[in-house]
């Protein structure tokens, strides 16, 4: 059990703040085989703009305690 927990993989700086998910939310295509109504992209729509007031946020608190 202890050798298992050894072997992990520990995340990098780089990997650790990789957009990967978060900018192929965002900069994806278009994919024909998904359905496509107005809910889902009020919904969609919601989401994105949220994850950038969040990310904004996070940065305001960084830069606040920075300066």
């Amino acid at each position: 059990m202890e050798n298992q927990q050894s072997e992990k993989k520990k995340l990098s700086f780089k990997e650790f703040f990789s957009l990967g998910e978060v900018g192929g939310y965002f900069f994806r295509k278009k994919d024909p085989n998904r359905p496509s109504n107005i809910n889902i992209k009020m919904m969609h729509g919601v989401n994105k703009i949220s994850i950038v007031i969040f990310l904004l946020g996070v940065i305001y608190i960084i830069l606040k305690r920075l300066l």
